[in-house]
């Protein structure tokens, strides 16, 4: 097929195969008999677009995020791994009210009708919400200052109130207070001259009731602000009046005090006020909308338009406020006077507010309360003597994060950036966070004469700013730097290399699973992929050029790629699976991925269980697929892994007879990756590889009795537990990881 062909429809309502995939030619109507005509009967009895066979998807992460919280209750990970356990689970929390509540709000406002499979109106499912989520938060309140607090405590790390503290401490940190925090706070009386102030996103603010000293019937109210440039956590021994200049954590602190910062501007607060004296105070936070959407459409520069939509973020509708337990009630009612918020959008918390910020908390120099470092390794491949791109010329090399180490993927970028033969490197950043080396890397390339293009993604949520920045450093080195797509999000992760050799010019391509971010490499589990497959590399030269030029490319002809083919390719391999199981009768089909919510996708999975197909499962976040129910989905399993690492890869295998299919790559199946991004899978072709990926990946977290999680068809998760004599398995063990790597 020609590459530049135009695209008439993204499915076709009956799916070709290529040469590529192999596929077995099908049986005629008559040769596959009267069984696959009551199997048809059998289905057509059946309305698989009946809500009642979809789970809510806002629901369902709630449920995703009870997992995380099970995480910090659970006594076999390490103290402080729980406390971050904790962090997350309020972290999740916020983005969940601030995009997908806020999303629900919205609905419900404008008088949206059920816009899911599921069938549930905004309205009921902002009811669910608020109880599902109420019962979570009074969970986390209670496993924090029940649980976690005292086992801190026990272990020498206490939580301290200023007030407590002896007189050295007093003095040493009201002295930090004078001279760290007092000049950064900006107090705002509330009056007729003074309008109650705009509270920014996330925020963590004091409400504070004045009197004059003069006057008792000169009542005042303020709200003050606590700086977000300022550390949360300050620390001093607790056997010792020392403590380090800036208040940080020291190794060498046996037992540690820790004071909360706005415990000390607690106290503090009347040296902002002369004259009055404070008579209450409490603590709020208010989240708001941050689902503000780009007009791409309009814009005539995309990045001023990605610029613009981070400042007006800023002003998102409040979507929940939570309240200090404890506030007094007038000072409740005086900020509710002044936020238009309903009684189901406000939460009462008695832990700490802006708890997502306890991540730093878990970082101090405490080994015995945190997780062992797993043995990472570094395949032979990647050593510096070795000849990286002669490998490739024979072979495909996978590697497997974190389990080993992400310096491949930079070492395979920084060897390109600096090989005299490279003659152009490509590449797609969506979030590479800070300092990135990568950056460096493809600066360093064009400094030395390589034609080097970045195609950005300025639209990663939350990422905004930071990919502004260092797309402008890309583009002032002189770097072609392109910012994607208008109405797309480029969510492939792809690396091509161009090398001029003695044979002529030779391509090299990473596909990726995770972002090209050493950081998140370490915590995430992705798989990476490097090849020389000619068409691979072809297709992924086909797409920069489609990504930084214009045109349109119905099919490739290796890859799936969305918005026009990715669809069309999995429901190629569902029904060839389907195909192949009328003939052998053994149909089997393994999904991991982070999200499955595409009802279009979920339909082609309940037709290939009703024709009899295993499909087992493994989806760390929101599924919207009910597994096990007759008729539909009995041959459906579903699991979700939570535990250490955070299970990011996706894999799509599929028996196919035996002559197994294998597929990786970025994308989930929820209609945002399938119709709203650039995305890629690739074939794994491989059979080592694919052995090790079944081996190390799929057959392990099927068989995981740790972090393991199995969906009913009600909704509901349950733990999956060793059967009785049998021992524990953790498909994240690193050990077990380094078993199957091959050199």
């Amino acid at each position: 097929m020609e590459n530049n062909e135009t695209v008439a429809a993204v499915e076709p309502a009956a799916p070709t195969l290529n040469s590529a995939e192999a596929a077995k030619p099908a049986k005629s109507d008559r040769a596959r008999g009267v069984k696959e005509r009551k199997e048809s009967a059998v289905e057509t009895t059946i309305d698989l677009n009946d809500p009642k066979y979809y789970l809510n998807r806002e629901i369902n992460w709630i449920d995703f995020n009870e997992k995380v919280l099970s995480e910090a209750e659970d006594p076999r990970v390490p103290l402080l791994e729980r406390v971050k356990f904790l962090s997350i689970f309020w972290n999740n929390l916020d983005e969940f009210f601030m995009v997908r509540v806020a999303n629900v709000f919205r609905q419900e406002q404008t008088g949206v009708a059920a816009t899911g499979a599921d069938g549930i109106p905004p309205r009921r499912q902002l009811t669910i919400i608020r109880q599902k989520v109420s019962t979570l938060v009074d969970r986390a309140e209670d496993l924090w200052l029940k649980t976690l607090q005292p086992a801190l405590r026990e272990k020498g790390v206490v939580i301290t109130k200023f007030a407590t503290l002896g007189g050295k401490k007093r003095q040493k940190l009201e002295a930090w207070f004078e001279q760290n925090i007092y000049p950064v706070l900006t107090p705002q009386v509330v009056d007729s001259g003074h309008p109650f102030p705009w509270i920014s996103n996330t925020s963590l603010n004091f409400l504070i009731e004045l009197v004059s000293e003069t006057d008792e019937e000169d009542v005042r109210y303020a709200r003050l602000k606590c700086p977000n440039n300022i550390q949360r956590f300050l620390f001093l021994s607790k056997d010792l009046d020392e403590a380090a200049p800036d208040l940080s954590f020291q190794s060498s602190y046996k037992n540690v005090q820790v004071i909360l910062t706005e415990d000390l501007i607690g106290e503090c607060l009347g040296r902002l006020f002369p004259g009055f004296r404070v008579t209450s105070y409490g603590l709020f936070r208010i989240t708001r909308n941050t689902d503000a959407e780009i007009e791409e459409d309009e814009a005539d520069d995309l990045l001023e338009a990605v610029r613009d939509y981070v400042e007006q973020r800023r002003f998102g509708a409040p979507v929940r406020l939570e309240l200090e337990r404890g506030m007094p009630v007038r000072l409740q009612n005086f900020l509710l006077d002044h936020i238009d918020m309903k009684p189901g959008q406000i939460y009462k918390v008695s832990g700490p507010l802006a708890f997502s910020e306890f991540m730093d908390l878990c970082f101090i120099d405490r080994p015995s309360l945190q997780y062992v470092p797993d043995r990472m390794t570094s395949p032979e491949v990647f050593d510096p003597e070795n000849d990286l791109f002669a490998t490739l010329r024979e072979r495909d090399v996978l590697l497997f994060h974190p389990y080993e180490k992400f310096t491949g993927v930079l070492s395979f970028i920084d060897r390109a950036a600096r090989d005299p033969k490279v003659v152009a490197i490509k590449q797609t950043l969506y979030r590479c966070g800070s300092n990135s080396p990568i950056i460096k890397s493809l600066i360093e390339a064009r400094r030395r004469g390589k034609q080097v293009t970045a195609v950005v993604e300025l639209k990663a949520r939350f990422d905004e700013e930071r990919n502004i920045n260092w797309a402008e450093a890309l583009e002032r080195s002189g770097v072609n730097v392109v910012y994607g797509f208008v109405g797309l999000k480029v969510h492939a992760k792809l690396c091509l290399v161009v090398r001029r050799e003695a044979t002529g010019i030779r391509r090299y391509v990473h596909i990726g699973t995770g972002n090209y971010n050493a950081l998140s490499a370490t915590i995430y589990t992705d798989l990476g992929l490097f090849t020389s497959n000619e068409e691979i590399c072809a297709d992924v030269t086909d797409l920069f050029n489609v990504m930084t030029g214009c045109g349109i490319i119905k099919r490739y002809r290796q890859l799936g790629v969305s918005p026009l083919s990715l669809r069309t390719r999995l429901v190629e391999m569902i029904r060839r699976e389907v195909e192949a199981h009328r003939e052998t009768g053994d149909g089997h089909i393994i999904i991991k991925c982070n999200q499955l919510a595409d009802d279009e996708m979920i339909r082609e999975l309940y037709r290939a269980s009703q024709a009899g197909v295993k499909i087992e499962c493994v989806v760390r976040g929101v599924c919207c697929l009910r597994p096990g129910v007759p008729g539909v989905s009995e041959n459906i399993t579903v699991r979700s892994i939570v535990g250490r690492y955070l299970e990011h890869a996706r894999v799509y295998w599929f028996k196919h007879g035996g002559d197994d299919c294998m597929w990786i790559g970025s994308a989930d199946m929820m209609k945002r990756n399938l119709n709203g991004r650039i995305e890629v899978i690739t074939p794994v072709h491989d059979p080592r590889l694919r052995e090790r990926i079944t081996k190390m990946i799929l057959d392990a977290q099927l068989a995981d009795t740790r972090g393991a999680w199995s969906l009913d068809a009600d909704g509901k998760y349950t733990r999956v537990r060793p059967k009785k004599g049998e021992a524990v398995f953790d498909s994240q063990n690193a050990e077990f990881q380094h078993k199957g790597v091959r050199k």
